[in-house]
């Protein structure tokens, strides 16, 4: 199937970021190489463009879609934990802006098999990157019921989780959970009736949470948005596309930390721990305008947040 993948926040995000058509820029989460089209579209013959993706399918896309680029282009199947890695292979110094694009791509839900969605029946599956061992199925399955309870909890912020994780845990009883359209079914069982009439999906919250989980996703971002930060030239631009509240939270949060001039205790008199602010805002968070949202209705959670480092 091919990659087929609606950027969001396109003009916001390509507006922040391309400051400088002969300059070096990061797509760290690849996709559909939708953001990735129009940054070498821009950039001029001097200029170099690095998607990395961990899905080896954004990998053939990418390679495809940028077959054609003016400028140097480098592909690279990695995880973007390994941006400072990564930048070090390449032997370059720094680089004038690099991009997240969090979450799950619009290819990753609608290919059934790859089993992140709960819309379609299939195997309990969610890795972004199908070379881990690591998958849903191990979550659903062997987690004890606390240990669910606090990842649905926490991951997805999901008021029911106790009654979730108690449900899953009875299902797998007599034998193992193996599709979504179980899973599904037993989350709906879960939530009290009336709930379930409003509101999104049932079992929305709980697909996220799983997925985060499978994939690691949270753990990684303060440390990867601090590379980031040290890689970029002076001028250079961190642009952050979250879609949930979890990701969006860690990325303000770290972007302040890094505008911070003095963190030393206020009853100090002096500052002693000399530190300087390595970043500034460059706006308050931007969110997909209505129009886009009617179009691409998996905007509406969107947020881009912008820095650029000092």
């Amino acid at each position: 199937m091919d990659f087929h993948h609606v950027s969001v926040l396109m003009e916001e995000t390509i507006a922040a970021l391309v400051t400088n058509p002969d300059g070096t820029y990061i797509d760290c989460t690849l996709g559909g190489s939708g953001h990735a089209k129009r940054i070498v579209d821009i950039l001029t013959p001097k200029g170099r463009f690095i998607g990395i993706d961990q899905d080896p399918a954004a990998i053939r896309t990418g390679r495809e879609r940028l077959a054609d680029a003016a400028c140097q282009v480098d592909i690279i199947n990695n995880n973007f934990s390994n941006l400072a890695q990564i930048i070090e292979e390449l032997q370059i110094d720094a680089v004038d802006g690099i991009l997240f694009d969090l979450g799950v791509s619009s290819h990753q839900l609608d290919v059934a098999e790859r089993g992140f969605s709960y819309m379609q029946d299939a195997p309990l599956d969610m890795r972004m990157n199908p070379e881990n061992k690591f998958s849903a199925f191990e979550v659903v399955n062997s987690y004890s019921e606390e240990a669910l309870s606090s990842v649905i909890f926490e991951y997805g912020e999901e008021r029911w989780a106790k009654r979730i994780a108690k449900r899953i845990v009875e299902a797998r009883q007599g034998e193992p959970i193996m599709t979504t359209g179980q899973l599904v079914d037993i989350i709906k069982r879960a939530i009290p009736a009336a709930v379930r009439r409003e509101g999104p999906h049932p079992a929305k919250r709980t697909f996220q949470a799983i997925r985060i989980e499978v994939n690691n996703e949270l753990n990684i971002l303060r440390d990867v948005f601090i590379s980031a930060c040290d890689k970029l030239k002076s001028g250079g631009r961190l642009c952050i596309i979250t879609f949930h509240s979890l990701e969006d939270r860690i990325a303000k949060q770290t972007i302040q930390a890094l505008t911070k001039g003095c963190i030393c205790p206020p009853q100090l008199p002096i500052c002693v721990c000399q530190n300087k602010p390595k970043m500034r805002v460059v706006s308050k968070a931007i969110a997909p305008s209505s129009y886009e949202v009617d179009e691409n209705p998996r905007a509406r959670s969107a947020k881009l947040r912008v820095a650029e480092k000092l």
